[in-house]
């Protein structure tokens, strides 16, 4: 039985096969390629027409498509008008639609610096929706957070870790299982009992990040040696780098243990800069990050994120009445793209098309060679660094999440395999 590609933009994978005119995984370029897929698992990808792959079961040829990994966002704060911060699982959930739609199969919800009995709910809240499988992991970005470096934090709210609030809030993201619902945490490393917190989240299993920080390049090493492993945002929201005290920018890029965030709209930073920092950061290291917050997937306008007011003007949020940024209004299939042009050139479309692949200016190896980049930056590395075995990828074993893109990279429709 053949199934026709349906209107809505996400369907469930069938039991069976799905071909498409090429299939990009972390590793390799299937022009055509299949997967075979039983019960939302893959069971087996290859190079061929659809003759090439299994014949049992259901089958979805999706014609002249691209299909690469749903997108793993690991730092998101909203979207569609709506918001992880605002206590409210119909709002939350709204917000992982408005990102699911464009291609992300998997986010966490990143919360902002907020008092502690606000905190605490927010955590209880997000709990359920991990569990149920709605989302994947909940992200402190604050309050622990250096005041010099606030960005759009209330830096009113702002605190030292406190061994107090730490317990209870691991407490309140506690599940049946052995993950807790919280995943990850920020925390500038300069401040009081900051190393002390590192060493008890990683040893709960919560991955920490460095990022909203003013420490010098010493500081940020012990950081990294007392378990941190991620960057936040990098270049944004930390001191920059000095040619006599390189701060924690060169700590974090010269470091093999740190996966680091890029928003790489062209608003946080130069694409050029982006690149460069990819490039340092190595194949497996780079991840893309939307920082996104309501208005993504929306328009300009008033919004809020955590106690701040927010203003959306041609497409960049800023604290109200301040020219400073508060998080984006990207989509993670924006910022894919956005990374396919860049690498290429402005002839990327010409070799994306189907009667143009392996011909034209921008085809073949350039075209092969900055989607596989892409896959892994949106895809393969945010998993990794999340230690997320099941998803990322397009290979055995792996949740059938994926993205069907038309010969411009737009999102046409999205496969998310049952949690």
């Amino acid at each position: 039985m053949t199934l026709a590609v349906p209107d809505a933009v996400t369907l469930a994978p069938p039991d069976g096969v799905v071909t498409a005119a090429r299939v990009v995984t972390g590793s390799a370029v299937l022009e055509p390629g299949w997967i075979s897929v039983s019960r939302g698992t893959i069971t087996g990808i290859g190079e061929g027409g659809p003759a090439a792959g299994p014949v049992a079961g259901s089958s979805l040829d999706l014609g002249d498509a691209t299909l690469v990994p749903g997108f793993v966002d690991i730092h998101v704060h909203g979207g569609g008008g709506a918001g992880y911060t605002e206590a409210s699982e119909e709002l939350a959930l709204r917000a992982r639609d408005a990102h699911l739609a464009r291609g992300t199969t998997t986010s966490m919800a990143s919360l902002v610096t907020d008092g502690p009995e606000r905190l605490l709910a927010g955590v209880r809240m997000l709990r359920g929706l991990v569990a149920s499988g709605a989302i994947r992991g909940i992200h402190l970005e604050g309050p622990w957070l250096s005041p010099a470096r606030a960005g759009a934090h209330d830096r009113a709210l702002l605190r030292a870790p406190d061994p107090g609030e730490l317990d209870a809030l691991l407490a309140a993201g506690e599940l049946p299982t052995l993950q807790n619902a919280i995943s990850m945490v920020t925390i500038a490393p300069e401040l009081p009992g900051a190393i002390a917190a590192i060493e008890r989240l990683v040893a709960a299993g919560v991955s920490v990040a460095v990022g909203h920080t003013d420490a010098d390049y010493a500081r940020v090493r012990r950081a990294i040696d007392a378990g941190a492993t991620v960057a936040t945002h990098l270049f944004n929201a930390m001191r920059p780098l000095h040619h006599r005290e390189p701060g924690p920018i060169l700590a974090l890029l010269e470091d093999d243990r740190v996966s680091v965030e890029l928003i790489a709209d062209g608003t946080h930073l130069h694409p050029d800069l982006a690149a460069w920092a990819a490039g340092l950061a190595g194949a497996d290291r780079a991840m893309l990050v939307t920082d996104a917050m309501g208005a993504a997937a929306c328009g300009d306008g008033e919004y809020r994120l955590g106690a701040l007011d927010v203003e959306v003007s041609d497409g960049v949020a800023r604290v109200a009445g301040t020219e400073t940024i508060a998080g984006s209004t990207a989509t993670m299939d924006a910022l894919f793209r956005g990374w396919v042009e860049h690498a290429v050139g402005a002839g990327v479309h010409r070799g994306v098309r189907h009667g143009d692949r392996g011909r034209g200016r921008g085809g073949g190896a350039a075209v092969g060679a900055a989607l596989r980049a892409a896959v892994r930056m949106a895809s393969v590395n945010p998993a990794r660094a999340m230690g997320w075995g099941d998803v990322g990828d397009l290979a055995v074993g792996k949740r059938m999440d994926a993205v069907v893109l038309d010969a411009d990279l737009g999102v046409t429709g999205v496969i998310r395999a049952a949690r």
